[in-house]
């Protein structure tokens, strides 16, 4: 049985999502490859306050700083410490953390799997250009439509196709 082909609007739509997710994720493979390896600038977060969104049935909360690296060559204000929450830390509490690069974001020693959803999501777009390049590629190398002709050919190819099937189905029934 034969596959139907890939409708070319569909194509294209895949086409758009695939180029999204390169463009959201691909920025954001190096501080999710140092994220995995836990390679970052070393330094201490200070909490300063405590940042909490309400969901139905859910609080998030996260701990808002600043960062200091060990060497106190880079600082950073206003970034978050990712993994903390309501009962995690007070106001002037210091914990060491790393900058992974990430713009607004420190993580604790520990690091976190967060890099493993950026590498999926990069990792499908070439998954969706496996699927979509092929029928793009199958309708870019036959043209446009040759109009009647083409279309009298192929039903009349049907039509054989169909009483070719009647004629076996008579023999076998």
């Amino acid at each position: 049985m034969r596959r139907r082909p890939l409708p070319l609007p569909l194509a294209a739509v895949l086409l758009l999502v695939a180029g999204l997710l390169v463009s959201c994720t691909a920025p954001a493979i190096g501080p999710a490859l140092r994220l995995a390896r836990g390679d970052g600038l070393p330094g201490t977060f200070t909490a300063r306050h405590l940042e909490c969104v309400q969901h139905p049935g859910h609080e998030s909360c996260t701990w808002i700083g600043e960062f200091r690296s060990r060497d106190g060559a880079a600082q950073r204000a206003g970034v978050a410490l990712a993994g903390s929450d309501r009962g995690t830390h007070h106001p002037g509490l210091r914990t060491e953390a790393m900058d992974v690069g990430l713009v607004g974001r420190v993580y604790g020693p520990a690091g976190s799997s967060e890099w493993i959803v950026t590498a999926l999501l990069f990792l499908a777009a070439p998954a969706l250009l496996a699927f979509v390049l092929p029928p793009i590629a199958r309708a870019i190398r036959r043209g446009p439509a040759s109009g009647r002709k083409g279309d009298e050919h192929d039903r009349g190819d049907h039509g054989q196709r169909l009483a070719g099937d009647a004629h076996v189905a008579g023999e076998h029934g």
